[in-house]
């Protein structure tokens, strides 16, 4: 019956060391929390294209919609539309913000075009 007790026992511990990694590792807590501290981070599932993006920067969260195309025979993201659900949040952004964040989406989706929705759209012109 100890031996039972024992190995019960160092299962649990064994299973919330693993949920407690798992939570630290998450890159949704990541992103989350980069939202609070006001600072850049590009969430993404690379491995899908339908799924959304989401970047945060400068306390102003963005979630890119990614469209699939065919580029030199091969499928790829093509085209990229931008766009924030707060447009308060982007009060004090400059345009070197949004060439910043274009760079970095760039890194990630070279052959992508890279559309923004207004207001963001008329300060790129």
């Amino acid at each position: 019956m100890i031996v039972l007790i024992r190995v019960l026992l160092v299962a649990l511990i064994l299973y919330v060391m693993y949920k407690v990694i798992r939570y630290f590792f998450n890159p949704k807590r990541k992103f989350d929390d980069a939202v609070q501290r006001r600072s850049y981070y590009f969430y993404d599932d690379f491995k899908n294209a339908r799924k959304n993006f989401f970047i945060s920067y400068k306390g102003a969260m963005f979630e890119g919609e990614k469209y699939l195309g065919t580029v030199n025979d091969t499928l790829d993201v093509v085209s990229i539309f931008i766009d924030t659900k707060n447009i308060m949040e982007l009060q004090g952004l400059k345009r070197d913000d949004f060439l910043f964040l274009e760079s970095e989406i760039h890194r990630h989706y070279p052959t992508a075009t890279i559309s923004w929705k207004n207001p963001i759209e008329q300060l790129m012109k």
